[in-house]
């Protein structure tokens, strides 16, 4: 074969696209015709390891880690990346995930796998809530790790004053028990995060944006008046997971306890619509703001709560969604903006990726770039913002006075909030930061140690590196 013919063979690795080049400029174009650039005022930082978006929890378990990958596509394809401060963060340490989780969980979870969870089951002993909703996978403790490292390092750069608004679309796995996985969850990366906020702010006013009540952090902070949890959730306690969060589960009855009053719950039915949702968040949102007085905000933007969701039962839009994280980025605390639920992953991705432009003050063009990879999966519209509302509609079965009722309820609760509460008393989690860079001091040594032993064994004959394996 000729020098020609190999020449004329070769196919550019990068359907699509003439050159590397050619794909810079079509951003470059996106960039200038949907007005991205670095807020004014404000830092906005993302944080993610595409290691996370490899894992596979089985081909029939609703839980697809692919869409971070659909959502980072849309991210890049529109230039986003360009306007923000982006971070691969490194994995989280078995001492930053036992801050919060017992050690004997974590050291399960480090060491078990599909073969011996197999074996388990055949002795009828399955510990730690493990298995359909929470399968055992190849890579699940470096899973955990780094979807919590992502969320300890936005929090980190919060707390630093590296960033104002922070975001982790792998993290947000609000079921996480303190002992045992729950509903796809495993490690409660936001409580680790709310912990880390702890050390610098006084009080944390956590909400819940997925379908699913957030049992697993408004249990671990049940008892303190340091975070108030908010969730807005479907409740059925008998059909429909997690069972929880009636608007009675107010926190300790214990009127005594820090805690008491300090879990706010929205129990919704099927079917509400964006009108009612925006109105219902700025309703009870508002209030919680003005009488809790928090000084940071973490923002669980679960995407369940769509219409049309595989496991979802409302009726709402990506833009109602949307306003909802936009009225909350625009109260000017420190915030952290988490992922969570969301099991159709080409309507999950466009939600994350309008919700990324949110942050940034940015309004998208609604039709996405062709330059974007995977975009088939958007097919036929093609669009960010489908009609999503009409997809497997369910009647809207909150009232007008149910949902007045609701905030009433809210508002009744908060009374009983004396303020905000002092914390000059209150125990401070350990520096999760000191933690960290113990941690790598350790992980340097180690690696200082091998290379002098490497060394020393070279100084003999032979060549230069044949210890190095």
């Amino acid at each position: 074969m000729t020098r020609t013919a190999v020449v004329n063979d070769y196919q550019h690795p990068q359907p699509g696209a003439s050159s590397t080049l050619t794909l810079d400029e079509r951003v470059s174009q996106e960039i200038l015709k949907n007005g991205i650039k670095r807020p004014k005022g404000y830092t906005v930082s993302y944080h993610s390891n595409p290691e996370v978006e490899k894992m596979h929890f089985g081909p029939k378990h609703p839980m697809k880690p692919w869409r971070l990958t659909l959502t980072n596509k849309i991210v890049l394809a529109y230039g986003m990346h360009e306007a923000m401060d982006v971070y691969v963060p490194r994995a989280a340490s078995f001492l930053e995930m036992t801050e919060y989780h017992k050690e004997d969980y974590v050291q399960f979870l480090s060491w078990v796998t599909p073969k011996i969870k197999l074996d388990m089951e055949t002795s009828n002993v399955i510990p730690y809530n493990m298995g359909d909703d929470c399968p055992v996978f190849d890579g699940l403790y470096d899973y955990c790790s780094l979807y919590s490292g992502a969320s300890l390092d936005a929090a980190r750069k919060l707390t630093n004053n590296q960033s104002d608004i922070a975001i982790n679309w792998s993290g947000g796995l609000h079921h996480a028990k303190k002992a045992e996985a729950s509903g796809f969850c495993y490690i409660n990366d936001i409580v680790l995060a709310i912990l880390q906020l702890l050390l610098y702010h006084p009080r944390v006013l956590y909400i819940d944006l997925d379908v699913h009540h957030g049992d697993g952090v408004e249990q671990a902070f049940w008892s303190t008046d340091r975070v108030m949890t908010l969730s807005l959730h479907k409740f059925d306690k008998a059909n429909f997971f997690p069972g929880t969060g009636g608007s009675d589960d107010t926190g300790p009855k214990n009127g005594a306890n820090p805690g008491a009053h300090h879990s706010l719950n929205v129990p919704l039915h099927d079917g509400i619509d964006d009108e009612s949702y925006v109105q219902l968040f700025k309703d009870v949102v508002g209030p919680c703001i003005s009488t809790y007085q928090p000084t940071a905000i973490v923002i669980q933007c679960g995407g369940d709560s769509l219409g049309g969701d595989r496991l979802g039962c409302f009726n709402i839009n990506i833009r109602a969604h949307g306003a909802c994280v936009d009225y909350t980025k625009k109260l000017g605390l420190p915030l952290l903006v988490l992922g969570g639920g969301g099991y159709t992953p080409r309507n999950v991705a466009r939600l994350w990726a309008h919700e990324t432009s949110v942050c940034l003050g940015t309004d998208l063009h609604p039709s996405l770039p062709t330059h974007t990879p995977f975009i088939e999966h958007f097919a036929p519209d093609k669009s960010l913002y489908p009609e999503l509302s009409q997809t497997g509609r369910y009647d809207n079965k909150n009232s007008g006075k149910y949902l007045r009722d609701i905030v009433t309820s809210i508002r009744e609760q908060l009374r009983y909030v004396q303020g905000s509460p002092s914390v000059q008393l209150q125990y401070l989690p350990p520096d999760l930061g000191a933690v960290r860079d113990e941690v790598e001091r350790e992980i340097q040594e180690e690696r200082e140690a091998k290379d002098l032993g490497r060394r020393r064994k070279e100084r003999g004959a032979g060549t230069r590196g044949e210890y190095a394996h």
